[in-house]
């Protein structure tokens, strides 16, 4: 599958995301994201044993500094499950939005700084016309977004260690959920006194187990596609994701929107608009250069 089609297809399947969190408001945030890294990491090993892809763990062994790598994006991803399950259960999907309508930012000025990366002029107008709708909703806020910063700083930093792992997409995963699972394994059963489902619903257990292949396979496919696209790519694809959160907080969940936020909004859509068109005029002189 291509980078891009891959990529794009994370962030549709992100944005989707509150239609099953909701699902599971009944349930503690904090026990969601613990069965969420467990079950994750029971459905990548079934996928991994059945591929008979076990090979790499030998040269891992051998790589503190990939362990240590790994250590860190799994601990950036767990801090980044427990901020955005605890915004959806508690009514805040408009402001977690906000923190993922701010990570492409993040994700260009790690490209810019860190992989030296250049964006082309178009495309820092269009970082610049975002950067101040995000200023202007957190002026309109009345406070620091504190989850919208924490969401977006978190997952920016998790997309650079992956786009530069030495581990693919589904090894890279299963590392990650192994050495989470065996904390979220102990949490879970000292939350439950010894069960891993006390005092849930049949209906919140069948959720709970769905957690899974509901969280890996986007993750999959954005590490797959992270590795084959640039940081800004992945800042121009990421506003697919809020933009869906978005709709469902105001439209389907009817979270309160000030008029005057929208406008920060607006400007947020518009730089997309400018970062889409300058993708789309570089494929065009690339195509014709290649001719």
């Amino acid at each position: 599958m291509p980078g891009l089609v891959s990529a794009a297809l994370a962030y549709v399947l992100w944005g989707l995301f509150p239609l099953y969190f909701h699902q599971l408001a009944r349930v503690d945030a904090f026990a969601i994201v613990l069965h969420r890294s467990l079950w994750c990491f029971v459905f990548v090993w079934i996928v991994l044993l059945a591929r008979r892809q076990w090979r790499w763990l030998a040269g891992v062994a051998r790589e503190p500094r990939t362990l240590a790598r790994f250590a860190a994006s799994a601990l950036l991803l767990s801090t980044n499950w427990m901020l955005y399950v605890w915004a959806v259960n508690h009514g805040q999907v408009v402001e977690a939005s906000l923190g993922y309508f701010i990570n492409p930012l993040v994700n260009v000025m790690l490209g810019t700084w860190v992989l030296h990366e250049r964006p082309r002029p178009l495309q820092w107008l269009a970082v610049g016309v975002a950067a101040a709708g995000v200023a202007w909703l957190t002026l309109t806020l009345g406070r620091p977004p504190w989850i919208a910063l924490g969401l977006a700083l978190s997952f920016g930093v998790y997309g650079l260690l992956r786009k530069t792992a030495t581990l693919g997409p589904l090894e890279g995963l299963a590392l990650e959920t192994t050495i989470t699972a065996p904390i979220a394994l102990v949490g879970l059963l000292a939350l439950g006194s010894g069960s891993l489902f006390r005092g849930l619903a049949g209906a919140d257990v069948g959720w709970l187990l769905l957690a899974g292949p509901i969280t890996a396979v986007p993750l999959l496919l954005f590490a797959h596609g992270a590795r084959r696209v640039t940081m800004a790519t992945l800042g121009t694809l990421q506003y697919l994701s809020p933009s869906l959160q978005f709709a469902l907080g105001v439209w389907l969940y009817g979270e309160p929107l000030a008029p005057e936020r929208l406008i920060g909004f607006a400007a947020i859509w518009t730089a997309l608009v400018l970062y889409s068109a300058d993708g789309f005029l570089w494929m065009r002189r690339m195509r014709r250069a290649a001719a």
